[in-house]
């Protein structure tokens, strides 16, 4: 299993409404990038739901559903969408404050590639968020 990183502006599709959905796709991704993320995403691989912009933290925990397809909002071929489902809300949300305050995810991409939509996620990145959501 992979790990990975969503960001989604709250005001445009929160973590909340995603509870709510029980399912979403995502969509809209036009950086090759986060576009080569998304097709290296696997059924069952989870992603870290980041609100960006507002909020500016990491809120929850969605699981990959259905594997990258055509983008459905555009005849782009170059294009991919990737369906998630909700898995877990975070029991304390991680501020990126806090994240780039650690030193131990200083490599982490939210921190250095801030504005890649899509990112990986390595073991030890993912074990150190989860540690500091529970308050460790």
């Amino acid at each position: 299993m992979a790990y990975w990183l969503i960001k989604s502006e709250p005001f445009k599709y929160s973590w909340d409404q995603f509870i709510k959905d029980k399912k979403t796709f995502w969509d809209g991704v036009r950086n090759y990038g986060a576009r080569n993320n998304l097709r290296s995403m696997k059924k069952g691989d989870l992603a870290f739901w980041y609100h960006s912009n507002e909020g500016m933290e990491i809120v929850g925990i969605a699981k990959v559903v259905k594997e990258a397809y055509q983008d459905p909002t555009t005849e782009e071929t170059a294009w991919l969408a990737v369906d998630f489902a909700p898995h877990k809300k975070l029991k304390n949300p991680v501020k990126l404050a806090d994240v780039k305050a650690n030193t131990n995810l200083e490599n982490m991409a939210l921190v250095r590639l801030g504005r890649l939509s899509v990112q990986p996620v390595t073991d030890a990145e993912w074990e150190e968020v989860m540690k500091m959501s529970a308050g460790l």
